[in-house]
């Protein structure tokens, strides 16, 4: 079963930066989509960024410009990269993998047939 661990938060000075690590575990597939998500204190939760096994990313339009995404898909891996920290970046950052739908090809899969995992999260507090 595919699994999600984040790492990388914590306590984070303003302007300093922050590069988050999700390594995903229990399949030998290439995983479709990683991203990220957050949520900040007292609001739903938001997509921040995610990006596909071939490499096309995409971010929240509030958000682009602010964050960066990256992979490295052979370790079913993903990153998240920002720079000047500001204390709106404060929030539970949420590592999410995104799978095929199987259900029609006879077959089972390493993700339960679920169609997303999500990994604990993991905090960022941006505060001198």
């Amino acid at each position: 079963q595919v699994q999600l661990v984040e790492s990388g938060g914590g306590l984070v000075q303003p302007g300093g930066s922050l590069r988050l690590t999700c390594t995903a575990t229990g399949t030998m597939f290439n995983i479709n989509v990683l991203g990220w998500y957050r949520q900040a204190p007292g609001k739903e939760r938001e997509f921040v960024a995610d990006i596909s096994s071939g490499g096309r990313t995409n971010y929240a339009d509030s958000l682009k410009g602010r964050f960066d995404i990256s992979r490295d898909s052979a370790k079913n891996t993903v990153y998240l990269q920002r720079n000047d920290l500001k204390p709106d970046g404060t929030a539970g950052y949420y590592c999410n993998a995104k799978h095929p739908d199987l259900s029609g090809w006879g077959v089972t899969s390493d993700w339960g047939g679920k169609p997303e995992s999500w990994g604990r999260g993991t905090q960022v507090t941006v505060s001198s």
